[in-house]
C-alpha cells in the first residue's frame, strides 16, 4: 500500500529527497508520517503531516533541516532532507495513520523502508 524510495548515499551536508507513494484509498484519509530506524534501536519518529497538509510536526533532531510535504493529487508524501548529518543514517519508513501523531503504534500502514547513508 505504501512504496518508499529516494534513499541513497550522500556526504554530510548534502541533501536527499524521499518519496512515498500510496494507494488513493490509503492516502486520502490519512495523516502521513516518516520514521527511521538503525540496527538495535527502536523506530524513531521524524515528521508527520496532516491530511490537508495544513499542519506539520518534526522531531527536534531534524527541525529546520527536514521538510515534509504531500501532494494529494498524486497520493505522494515527500521528505526533503537538507544539511544531512552522519547520525541521520538509517532506514526511513513512511506510514499512514488515522491521526496526527508521533507514535508509531498509531499508524496502520507502513512502507518497506529506504536506506539513507550519510558519509563523513
Amino acid at each position: 500500500q505504501l512504496q518508499a524510495s529516494g534513499g541513497g548515499l550522500v556526504q554530510a551536508g548534502g541533501s536527499l529527497r524521499l518519496f512515498c507513494a500510496a494507494s488513493e484509498r490509503t492516502f486520502s484519509s490519512a495523516a502521513m508520517g516518516w520514521f527511521r530506524q538503525t540496527p538495535g534501536k527502536e523506530r524513531e519518529f521524524v515528521a508527520v503531516i496532516s491530511r490537508s497538509a495544513g499542519t506539520t510536526y518534526y522531531a527536534d533532531s531534524v527541525k529546520g533541516r527536514f521538510t515534509i510535504s504531500r501532494d494529494n493529487a498524486k497520493n505522494t508524501v515527500y521528505l526533503q532532507m537538507n544539511s544531512l548529518k552522519v547520525e541521520d543514517t538509517a532506514v526511513y519508513y513512511c506510514a499512514a495513520g488515522r491521526g496526527f501523531t508521533v507514535r508509531s503504534r498509531d499508524y496502520d500502514y507502513w512502507g518497506q523502508g529506504t536506506l539513507v547513508t550519510v558519509s563523513s
